[in-house]
């Protein structure tokens, strides 16, 4: 008698149906929602992914900028003076200049930093000048390097590699003396100091 029951009665199976099935009209509004949904989230994505994107190339130009200028321009090493520093030399290995590319260097004595360069001319001599001349130095430009000529930033005139502390005055780089001991290029402290000069910049704005 059960099992009949359950077998036909109509109600069951109405309830059954409707629970499994929605209506048509509750179908729609349920897919329409989701739509809404869905889009809203792609449009509040898209603006998140166009400043990543932007904000990405930004970095990679930065980096690439700062690169660029760090290869010939920046000093790549230093050193410095203070009360109590008894140092009265610098030294570098001959070996860093076998390539012939020119190399800034600072030197900071107080509020002064003064930059200069070595390098080994194509006449196989390794030379060094201050980064600044009797003309431009206000500029506070400095050379750079190009090919077998070092370029004066703020006038662009161009200097063989062979005249470097050879020949002063007028545009050329002003010449640092420097001697080669046991395969290290030597400079004396003080003869850098002598170029103070050229790198005090007070009232040069």
């Amino acid at each position: 008698m059960s099992k009949r029951t359950k077998k036909d009665n109509p109600t069951t199976k109405s309830i059954q149906h409707s629970a499994a099935v929605p209506s048509n009209g509750t179908a729609e509004k349920r897919n329409a929602k989701k739509a809404a949904v869905l889009g809203t989230e792609k449009k509040g994505r898209m603006p998140l992914i166009i400043v990543a994107v932007c904000a990405a190339l930004v970095v990679s130009g930065a980096v690439f900028i700062v690169a660029q200028n760090k290869s010939d321009f920046a000093p790549v090493a230093g050193s410095s003076t203070s009360a109590g520093n008894t140092v009265s030399q610098v030294s570098f290995p001959v070996s860093l200049f076998e390539d012939g590319k020119a190399r800034h260097f600072k030197h900071t004595d107080g509020n002064f930093t003064i930059t200069y360069f070595i390098l080994k001319s194509s006449d196989g001599i390794i030379r060094a000048a201050y980064d600044a001349c009797d003309v431009c130095w206000p500029a506070g430009k400095g050379y750079y390097q190009e090919g077998d000529y070092m370029v004066c930033r703020n006038c662009g005139r161009k200097f063989a590699s062979v005249l470097v502390n050879e020949v002063k005055g007028g545009c050329n780089p002003a010449p640092l003396m420097r001697t080669i001991v046991n395969d290290q290029v030597v400079i004396q402290v003080k003869d850098i100091l002598d170029g103070k000069p050229y790198f005090n910049f007070a009232g040069k704005a």
